[in-house]
C-alpha cells in the first residue's frame, strides 16, 4: 500500500505549494480567464492551474522512475499538457487540437495500447483511437464549473486506483503509480478550484486528466492485467467515468438538436442546466461528484462483487441516467433567436420527439430488469439460478411481449409525466396485472408451465409496478422537490390547506414566474403544525398577521374559495397597510350558452354545444 501511498503524498505536497505559485505568476503575468457570456465565472480567475498539475506530475514520475518503466505514456502524456498550455497562452483552433489528440492516440496505438474490447484488430483501434480522443475531449469540456472536472477526476482516479491496484505488476504497477501521482496532483489543486475557485486547470489540466485516464485503461489491457470476460473489460471503463461521457453526450446532442455548432461554447452542460432547475452550484456539483462517485462504485463492484447483481446495479444506474438525462434535456437553456433552423431531416427529426417511442423503449428495459431480479430473488442459490436461467431466457420474450401489449391496452402511455398522479398508479396496476395473466396464460399453453415458479411472477408483478411508477412519477416529484428547494423568486403563502390550496400551489410551480413557497395557513386547528401536499402548515390567520407584519412574505394567495366575507376585507386591509399582494384563486363554471331546464331533454344534442 506504501506504495501507492508515496507517490500521492508527495504529488499533493508538490501540488498544494505549486498552486499557489502558479496563481501569483498567471495573475502578474495577466493570464487570467475574464467573465464571457458562453462561461460561468463572473470574475476574472487566474489560469495555470494545469500547471501545477503537470509540474507536480511529471516531477514525481521522474523520482519513482516511471520515466524508465512507462515511457511511451509519460512522452504523450507531457505532450498533450504542452499543447494544452499552448492553447491557454495563444488559443488554437479546435482543429488543431483534435489533430494533436488524434496524433497522440496513435502513437498509443502504435505501441501497441489498445483497448482490447472486441476480436477484430482493425475495429479495436478505430475504437481506441475514439476512446482516448472522445475522453480528453470530455473531461475539457467538463471544465465548466468551479470544482467539477478536478472533483469527478478525484473520484475516476480512486476508483481506478481500487480497481487496478490488486494483483498489479510490472507495466500495470507502473501505471498505478501514475495514478496515485496524478490523483494527487489533481487533489491538491482542487482545494483551491471549489467554489469560488481563485484558480482554473486550463486547457493543459483538462486535457492532461482526460488523456491520461484513457490511456491508463488501455495500458492495463496492454499489460494483460485485463479481466477475461467482456463485461469486465468494457463496463468498468464505462461506468467509472460515465459522467465525462454522460456531460459530452448531453451537451453534443443538445447543440446538434438545436442547430448549434457542438464545438461552439455555452452555459448548456449538466451543470448549468441543475444550476437552471434551482440548485447552487455547489450543490449541482455536488449532485455530478454523487453520479460519479456511484457510477464508479459499480464499475469496481463489477469485477470485485457477484457479477449477477453488479451487473443488475450497472443497468438500472444507466436507466436511471437516461432519465436524468431526458429530465435535464427538457430545461430550457437556448434563447428562441439562439436556436437555428435545424438541418435534420423531417423524418429524424420526427422520431428524436416522439416521446411514447423512448416511453416503450425505457418499459422495455424495465420489464426486462424485473424479470430478472425476479428470478434472481426467488433462486438466491447461483447453482438454483443456473438450473433455471433456461426457463428465464425461454419466457422472457413471452413476458416482454404480454406486458408490453397490456400496457398499451390499459392506457398506460397516453398519460403525461410532468402530471402523474395515483389514478395513474391504478392504470399502470391494471396494466401489470394483466400482463403477469396474460404471460403465464401463454407459457401456460406453450410450455405447460412444467418446472416454471408462480412466485416468480408474484415477485416480479410487485418490481415492475415500483419501477414503471418511479420512472413515470421521476418527472414530477423531481421537478416538486427542485422548486421547493429553491431560494429565489417572491416569498408566497397560500391561503387554504384544502384541495383550492393544492390548485394554488400546482398553478404557482407550473408559473413562469419563480416563487418561494412558504407553506399554507389555516384556520382548521387540527391542521396547524403537520404537512399538507408536501408544505407545512404554518398557522392560522393571527400567525398569518404577525408574518406579514414582521415582512416575512411578500404574496399570499386565497385557495378558500369559501372564506368568510369579513375575513377577506381583514385581510385585505393587513396586506394594503404592510404593502404585500393578495391573490385569490377563482374557480367555477361559466355558462357560454345557457339551455332552459325543460328543454334539456326535448333537445338533448345542443347540450354537446356548452362549454365551460
Amino acid at each position: 500500500m506504501h506504495a501507492v501511498a508515496l507517490p500521492f503524498l508527495l504529488s499533493l505536497s508538490l501540488s498544494l505549494a505549486l498552486v499557489p505559485v502558479c496563481r501569483l505568476l498567471a495573475v502578474r503575468a495577466g493570464r487570467v480567464s475574464h467573465p464571457r457570456e458562453d462561461r460561468w465565472h463572473r470574475r476574472p480567475v487566474a489560469l495555470f492551474g494545469g500547471v501545477a498539475i503537470g509540474i507536480s506530475l511529471f516531477l514525481g514520475s521522474a523520482v519513482f522512475g516511471l520515466i524508465r518503466d512507462i515511457p511511451v505514456l509519460i512522452a504523450c502524456a507531457l505532450l498533450i499538457f504542452l499543447a494544452g498550455l499552448v492553447d491557454d497562452l495563444i488559443r488554437l483552433k479546435p482543429a488543431t487540437k483534435l489533430i494533436v489528440q488524434i496524433a497522440l492516440a496513435s502513437v498509443l496505438l502504435f505501441f501497441d495500447y489498445r483497448l482490447n474490447w472486441i476480436e477484430s484488430v482493425t475495429l479495436d483501434s478505430l475504437l481506441t483511437l475514439v476512446w482516448v480522443v472522445g475522453m480528453t475531449n470530455a473531461f475539457n469540456l467538463l471544465d465548466n464549473m468551479d470544482g467539477l472536472c478536478a472533483g469527478v477526476a478525484l473520484i475516476v482516479g480512486a476508483a481506478l486506483l481500487i480497481d487496478l491496484l490488486p494483483g498489479s505488476t510490472g507495466t500495470a504497477f507502473a501505471d498505478v503509480r501514475y495514478l496515485a501521482l496524478l490523483v494527487g496532483a489533481t487533489g491538491g489543486f482542487l482545494v483551491f478550484n471549489i467554489n469560488p475557485a481563485s484558480i482554473f486547470m486550463g486547457d493543459s489540466g483538462s486535457l492532461l486528466l482526460g488523456f491520461s485516464f484513457a490511456a491508463v485503461t488501455l495500458s492495463s489491457s496492454h499489460d494483460g492485467a485485463g479481466r477475461s470476460d467482456i463485461l469486465s473489460i468494457v463496463a468498468a471503463p464505462l461506468l467509472v467515468m460515465l459522467i465525462p461521457i454522460f456531460d459530452t453526450t448531453l451537451v453534443t446532442v443538445s447543440r446538434i438538436l438545436s442547430g448549434r455548432s457542438a464545438a461552439q461554447g455555452g452555459r448548456d452542460h449538466s451543470s448549468h442546466r441543475l444550476v437552471a432547475i434551482g440548485l447552487s452550484e455547489r450543490r449541482a456539483v455536488a449532485v455530478l461528484w454523487l453520479l460519479a462517485a456511484i457510477g464508479g462504485a459499480i464499475g469496481v463492484a463489477v469485477n470485485y462483487v457477484n457479477q449477477s447483481w453488479s451487473s443488475l446495479a450497472a443497468v438500472i444506474f444507466l436507466v436511471a441516467m437516461a432519465l436524468f438525462a431526458a429530465y435535464l434535456a427538457g430545461i430550457r437553456v437556448y434563447a428562441e433567436a439562439d436556436v437555428r433552423e435545424r438541418r435534420l431531416t423531417p423524418i429524424v427529426v420526427e422520431f428524436m420527439y416522439k416521446r411514447r417511442v423512448a416511453e416503450v423503449l425505457l418499459d422495455f428495459c424495465l420489464v426486462a430488469i424485473a424479470y430478472y431480479s425476479a428470478y434472481k430473488l426467488r433462486f438466491e442459490d447461483p447453482e438454483d439460478f443456473m438450473k433455471n436461467f433456461a426457463n428465464f431466457s425461454r419466457s422472457l420474450p413471452v413476458v416482454l411481449a404480454a406486458q408490453l401489449v397490456a400496457f398499451f391496452i390499459v392506457g398506460v402511455y397516453r398519460g403525461m409525466w410532468r402530471h402523474f398522479g395515483m389514478m395513474d398508479t391504478v392504470v399502470v396496476a391494471k396494466g401489470v396485472f394483466l400482463g403477469v395473466v396474460g404471460a403465464q396464460l401463454v407459457i401456460l399453453y406453450a410450455y405447460r408451465f412444467f418446472s416454471y415458479s408462480r412466485t416468480v411472477f408474484a415477485i416480479y408483478g410487485v418490481l415492475v409496478l415500483l419501477f414503471v411508477t418511479l420512472s413515470r412519477a421521476s418527472f414530477r416529484l423531481v421537478g416538486e422537490y427542485i422548486q421547493r428547494k429553491r431560494n429565489t423568486g417572491r416569498r408566497v403563502v397560500v391561503y387554504g390547506a384544502g384541495d383550492g390550496g393544492n390548485l394554488v400551489m400546482r398553478e404557482l410551480q407550473n408559473g413562469v414566474e419563480p416563487v418561494r413557497l412558504l407553506g399554507f395557513i389555516d384556520d382548521d386547528p387540527r391542521k396547524i403544525g403537520i404537512r399538507v401536499h408536501g408544505l407545512p402548515v404554518l398557522g392560522d390567520f393571527g400567525s398569518l398577521v404577525d408574518l406579514i407584519g414582521h415582512g416575512g412574505v411578500d404574496r399570499i394567495v386565497i385557495g378558500d374559495t369559501h372564506l368568510d366575507p369579513d375575513r377577506l376585507k381583514e385581510l385585505r386591509a393587513v396586506c394594503a397597510r404592510h404593502s404585500v399582494a393578495l391573490t385569490r384563486l377563482q374557480l367555477g363554471l361559466e355558462e357560454l350558452v345557457v339551455v332552459a331546464t325543460a328543454d334539456v331533454t326535448a333537445h338533448r344534442p345542443s347540450l354537446r354545444k356548452v362549454e365551460s
